[in-house]
């Protein structure tokens, strides 16, 4: 049994390292169907299970010092690919598609939670898995940590993520062939052959991890102080908010095209993963096909209220499908999907999925307090 704060964090970054490359460099099937982040917390909570750590006073403070410091630090550089000016030119289709998107998803868990008269405590689990479908795992775990969200109810958080997630992609795939039915039902021309020169705002030249490295550690100290003078909310949410707003205003600076961003904040992803599934246990996972049905009605109300946008706004399938993935699936399947229909509609894809990690925290913040309400 590990006793050692630092042991105890090597093992973790050991996990999150193994999963991370073994992802990359497509090293095993397994990863086509779960992404690492779902190893990753399955590993960390099967050792946790087998008692590999203590969880002594020293453990404990280093898991949620290193913890509380990730998360705005990932948040920030998260954010810094923002890209405003790109995402204003997309278009009113795709703007019209991708807010019936988020605000529909916002209305099917609201729903879903009512209709399931699900508690107080399962609320927490829905509010992070909404940040999750219209952001990411990113905005999942900065959802849970404002909330408070035990490391019980993420796993299952995670899990219906992941399996309700692939069902949906399946689906939007399959759709594919049928784009010019589903024109013709919602009265809509093909938007595809006018967003070919729309592309994302990629990171260019050398990586500047170090420079990154420093800047988000000096955000994730700043956000601390900050929140412990502010009243109102708990300081973990103002951490939260704080570390948003940083991330919004560097976005609109030179700073965001430094190079690295997108890899330095995954890699802090896999670490949070990591901390938080040490910390989780196999017990109560019963409860998991209850939350996977609960998941797969949330979908299904999202996509009856976008066919209905469909139809009133007169948007096609590329449309409404991109827009849907860009907020469930985020960057990692968004793209795929957009190259379904055309290679060159990638871009448009990824700029929608990273206008996600704006929205994903913040209306899932909002989604959260509505259910809270509904709970008690």
């Amino acid at each position: 049994m590990i006793e050692s704060s630092l042991v105890y964090l090597l093992t973790i970054a050991l996990i999150a390292a193994l999963f991370g490359i073994a992802e990359h460099y497509r090293l095993s099937r397994v990863f086509k169907t779960l992404p690492a982040v779902v190893l990753i917390y399955a590993a960390a909570m099967l050792l946790a299970s087998l008692g590999l750590w203590e969880r002594n006073d020293a453990i404990t403070h280093t898991y949620e010092t290193v913890k509380n410091n990730l998360l705005p630090a990932m948040l920030f550089l998260m954010l810094l690919q923002l890209d405003f000016k790109a995402f204003a030119h997309l278009g009113r289709p795709l703007i019209v598609a991708y807010i019936s998107a988020t605000v529909s998803i916002a209305l099917a868990f609201i729903a879903v939670f009512f209709l399931f008269d699900f508690n107080a405590q399962q609320a927490g689990l829905f509010s992070a898995l909404c940040g999750s479908w219209m952001g990411g795992t990113a905005n999942m775990l900065a959802v849970a940590s404002a909330l408070d969200v035990n490391e019980t109810m993420m796993g299952y958080a995670l899990i219906v993520d992941s399996v309700d997630y692939a069902l949906w992609v399946m689906l939007l795939l399959a759709l594919v062939p049928w784009a010019s039915y589903f024109n013709r039902f919602s009265g809509a021309t093909a938007a595809t052959h006018r967003l070919n020169r729309l592309g994302c705002a990629c990171e260019m030249g050398a990586p500047k991890y170090w420079s990154l490295l420093l800047l988000a550690v000096g955000i994730a100290l700043l956000t601390q102080l900050l929140a412990a003078t502010l009243e109102g909310l708990s300081t973990m949410t103002w951490v939260v908010l704080l570390a948003t707003v940083f991330g919004v205003a560097a976005s609109l600076t030179p700073i965001r095209q430094y190079n690295g961003s997108s890899r330095l904040a995954t890699t802090m992803l896999y670490l949070l993963v990591a901390l938080i599934g040490s910390r989780a246990s196999f017990e109560g996972m019963g409860a998991i096909p209850l939350y996977l049905f609960a998941g797969i009605c949330i979908l299904t109300l999202h996509a009856m209220m976008m066919l209905i946008a469909a139809k009133l706004f007169k948007l096609d399938l590329f449309s409404i499908a991109v827009a849907s993935l860009a907020n469930i699936g985020g960057v990692a399947s968004a793209p795929i999907l957009a190259a379904a229909y055309h290679r060159s509609l990638i871009g448009v894809a990824v700029l929608m999925a990273i206008m996600g990690y704006l929205i994903g925290t913040v209306a899932g913040l909002g989604v959260a307090g509505i259910l809270q309400r509904m709970a008690s």
